[in-house]
């Protein structure tokens, strides 16, 4: 069972397969933004896996939901 607390932005970044340091975060929201009307499973940086991940964990509202949200917010900045 994974007990891993998922409200953690760091850990969803693992999950994603991305490095997961604060610097690191901080780089990838700088140099990754959205626009306003492309769903955050639809962005053109995500690979087939992340975004089916992102995507789910949206439909489901999955215990990822309020982290993915959040990346999701961050990007529109």
């Amino acid at each position: 069972m994974d007990t891993s607390n998922h409200f953690e932005f760091s850990t969803l970044f693992s999950q994603l397969g991305l490095a997961s340091d604060q610097e690191s975060i901080n780089q990838f929201i700088q140099n990754h933004h959205i626009s306003g009307s492309i769903r955050l499973d639809e962005a053109p940086f995500w690979t087939s896996s992340q975004a089916s991940f992102l995507r789910e964990a949206i439909e489901e509202d999955s215990d990822w939901a309020e982290a993915v949200d959040h990346l999701d917010s961050e990007l529109r900045h």
